[in-house]
Order: structure tokens, then C-alpha cells, then sequence
């Protein structure tokens, strides 16, 4: 099939390719190309394994490319002392007047070296394990929130060299893990020679606790820990100035990050990570035991004519 016969001027007979035929084939074609971009849009039933070498390999890969970004300490310097004229120009240069006073309080600022170094990792984890148990419907979605916010803060990173304000010269403000001792900060101590001290720019503590933050509110059923949620970025803003690991504008740019991702998952999935289903519909799942009880159970329809629902108010016919 699709071939057909001509006779060319000697009388001799060879096979041809049908216009029609070429044209069922390029659509079929482009039907499967279709179908498998939309399969890839869809939502899937997320694979632990899957999800934890992901997970693994992404991070690996963000502080290989964030620590290989050159340390260009003499323009990350320059950069910080652009961004204090501008946040004293704008009345929000406050940040040394933070620093120094939680400082004075031991325990309240170990607490928050502390903070600063762990919860940033697990209380990310933490949600995305919960997103993957909970919320599988959604995981995928709320996934690439977080790398493609993660991917962009690299772009940052490269782009704007930032030195914090704990690295500024002759600006007094105080490094709270060398004070006082404690192991707070890849950036500090005996830790800084595995990190690029200069990659302020976005913060992604801020990026991460906000999008932890936001996951909480919106998908937790209880009020408090709702609230919670919403606490926890207001939180670590706090902690990464008193710490002097950031400037309130780099807060801004995790802030931004954040809206990109959010942007790259609607663009993909056609919603809101949160506005998708929670469930992962399965072809050819059987109904729950509760649904198909109800559903022998339930009247027979009485039938109209032409087959379809008779007295039902609001029957579409379909």
C-alpha cells in the first residue's frame, strides 16, 4: 500500500510514493510527537529512587558550577559597597545595627550559625519528602520550582560576583562563626576554602526557605502549621543578616529566582504547581471499595429513547 504504478515514456512500469500516503505518514508523526511532549507534561507517579539520585546529582552539580564560579573578590568587593550606597540611599541599610545586636545575646546568635548551616538543607528535604508521600500529584511540578530557581541563582552567581557584608572592608560588621567559634557557615572558618565566599547574589537561603514556605501554606491542612510555614522564611531573612551572610537586596534576588521557577513550572505544566491534582491519575485503576459499592448500589437510570438519561435535571446527553 501507498505505492502506485506509472509507465514512463519507453513503456516501463515503476513504483511511485503516494502524495496522500506521505501525508498520513507526517501525521502520524507529528500525532506521536504530540502525545509524547504531552506525556511528558503530564504528571507522573514520582520514583524514590529516581528522586534520590536526582536529587543527589543536582546538588553535587550546583556546588561544583557555584564553587567553580572564579572568585572575583576585588569586583565581589565593589559590588558590596554599590549595594550598601544603594540600601542607605533607600533608608534599609540596617543590617550592621542587626548584626551587632543579636550578637551581643551568645546564645541567640550560636543558635542561628546553626540554623543557618542546617535547616537550609533539611527542612527542603523535609518537604519534598512530604510533597513526594503527600502530594505525588504535585511533586513533580513543585520540583522544578526549586531547580529552575536554583538553576537561575547560578546564572547570578557568575554574572554578579557579591561579597557579604561580613568579607566588606572597614564596614564593622561582625563574622559570627569566627566569633564565636562555632561551625555556622560553609563560608567561614576552617570550612571557607570548600566554598565560594562570594556568591551572595541571589540568596538562596531565601529562595529555598520561600518556596518551602509557600509549599507549607498552601498544601497543609492544619492552621498552625500553615503558619509555620509562613514563619519560616521571615525566619532565616532574619538570620541571614544577623549572621551578615547577606544584605536585604540579596534576599530580593532569591525572591526573584523564586517567581522564574514558579514562571518554568507554569509555562510546563499549564498551572500552578499547587492548583494540579494531588493524586497521579492511573489508566485503568479500579475504584476504591467505597466508590464501587456506592456504585452498585445506586438506581438503576430509567433510559430515554434515544439511550440516554430521561428526567435527570441538568443531563448533558453525553
Amino acid at each position: 500500500m501507498g505505492e502506485t504504478t506509472v509507465t514512463t515514456i519507453e513503456g516501463r512500469q515503476g513504483p511511485t510514493t503516494s502524495p496522500i500516503a506521505d501525508t498520513q505518514s507526517d501525521d502520524r508523526n507529528g500525532r506521536k510527537f504530540v502525545r509524547a511532549f504531552q506525556r511528558l507534561r503530564t504528571p507522573r507517579r514520582p520514583r524514590l529512587w529516581f528522586e534520590v539520585l536526582l536529587i543527589a546529582v543536582s546538588y553535587w552539580t550546583y556546588s561544583l558550577i557555584r564553587n567553580a564560579v572564579p572568585e572575583q573578590k576585588s569586583q565581589a568587593l565593589r559590588n558590596a559597597d554599590w549595594i550598601w550606597r544603594v540600601e542607605h540611599d533607600l533608608g534599609i541599610a540596617v543590617e550592621r545595627s542587626v548584626n551587632h545586636a543579636v550578637d551581643s545575646v551568645t546564645w541567640l546568635i550560636v543558635g542561628m550559625n546553626y540554623y543557618y548551616a542546617t535547616l537550609h538543607f533539611v527542612v527542603t528535604l523535609g518537604v519534598l519528602v512530604w510533597l513526594f508521600r503527600k502530594h505525588p500529584g504535585r511533586y513533580a511540578a513543585a520540583r522544578l520550582v526549586l531547580f529552575a530557581t536554583t538553576a537561575v541563582a547560578l546564572v547570578g552567581y557568575y554574572l554578579y560576583p557579591l561579597a557579604p557584608p561580613r568579607l566588606m572592608n572597614d564596614t564593622r560588621f561582625i563574622d559570627t562563626v569566627v566569633v564565636h567559634n562555632t561551625w555556622g557557615s560553609m563560608a567561614s572558618g576552617d570550612l571557607k576554602n570548600m566554598s565560594n565566599q562570594y556568591a551572595a547574589m541571589p540568596s538562596m537561603h531565601i529562595g529555598w526557605s520561600l518556596w518551602c514556605g509557600l509549599t507549607i501554606f498552601a498544601l497543609a491542612s492544619v492552621p498552625w502549621v500553615k503558619v509555620l510555614g509562613l514563619l519560616y522564611p521571615t525566619a532565616t531573612l532574619v538570620v541571614i543578616v544577623a549572621t551578615a551572610n547577606h544584605f536585604w537586596l540579596d534576599a530580593v534576588g532569591g525572591m526573584i529566582c523564586l517567581a522564574f521557577g514558579f514562571a518554568v513550572a507554569r509555562l510546563w505544566y499549564g498551572a500552578m504547581p499547587y492548583a494540579l491534582a494531588r493524586e497521579v491519575a492511573v489508566k485503568g485503576a479500579a475504584l476504591p471499595a467505597g466508590a464501587a459499592a456506592g456504585a452498585a448500589t445506586r438506581a438503576p437510570e430509567r433510559r430515554g429513547p434515544a439511550g440516554g438519561p430521561a428526567g435527570v435535571p441538568g443531563a448533558s446527553g453525553r
